[in-house]
């Protein structure tokens, strides 16, 4: 606050409890240079909840000691806390190598949260869709197509073999397997297929995952896939 907002601030409060006024021109002058001194880097107010105006309301209702300077920095200080615990920071739009870039976008939003001049990022494991993701960051995913490297991609194949193999035959135009629901493991969408074996009761067994979908799941995917693709032709 400047000195025009710290005396507007006083005149204020001043209204609401008399004991702060000063009549004496030099006790004003000393008071108003005190208050800017210890307040000067407290906003007076910001978008997103923060007035100042409040602060010493709540602080004159609450408590019948005269109001001090601490009392609405300990109040804006709070303010502070409370915004970044509720933040959790967003994925920076600079290039990940470029660790000095990274940490100062990180850097500038959390200033930016703690001053009240943005608001808290929520939780992405709530509020995560591909609407929300920063146009910059969209760009960059676009033009690598993967946060996999091609070569790593390929070193880590021989280790999950399901996955490679799933990846080798959508990359072939093929539709995906595991878009659809097994009939005969009974594997939900997403999920790779399971070795079901027929015990002498009749019930079925075993827990081992395939490395490739049964025969049965690949053809309904693609009866699947032909229906989709036919559907804007038939309409």
């Amino acid at each position: 606050m400047d000195r025009r907002e710290i005396a507007a601030l006083l005149a204020y409060i001043g209204r609401l409890d008399p004991r702060t006024i000063r009549v004496d021109q030099g006790e004003a002058r000393d008071q108003l240079a005190q208050w800017h001194e210890l307040l000067s880097d407290v906003p007076m107010a910001t978008p997103y909840g923060w007035d100042t105006r409040i602060a010493a309301r709540q602080h004159i209702r609450s408590s019948p000691y005269q109001i001090l300077p601490s009392d609405v920095i300990r109040a804006w200080e709070n303010y502070r806390r409370d915004r970044l615990a509720r933040h959790c920071d967003p994925t920076p739009s600079a290039d990940p190598d470029d660790q000095a870039a990274w940490s100062a976008e990180l850097a500038s939003t959390r200033r930016a949260v703690a001053a009240g001049t943005a608001q808290p990022a929520q939780a992405r494991a709530i509020t995560s869709s591909r609407g929300e993701i920063d146009p910059k960051l969209e760009a960059m995913l676009q033009g690598v197509g993967s946060c996999i490297p091609p070569a790593a991609r390929a070193a880590l194949a021989p280790y999950r073999p399901g996955r490679a193999a799933r990846e080798a035959a959508i990359a072939q135009g093929q539709p995906d397997a595991l878009s659809v629901r097994c009939e005969w493991c009974k594997a939900p969408p997403g999920e790779r297929c399971r070795r079901r074996r027929i015990a002498p009761d009749d019930g079925a067994y075993g827990t081992a995952p395939r490395a490739t979908p049964h025969p049965g799941r690949l053809d309904l995917a693609v009866a699947r896939h032909t229906e989709q693709a036919q559907r804007p032709v038939t309409a």
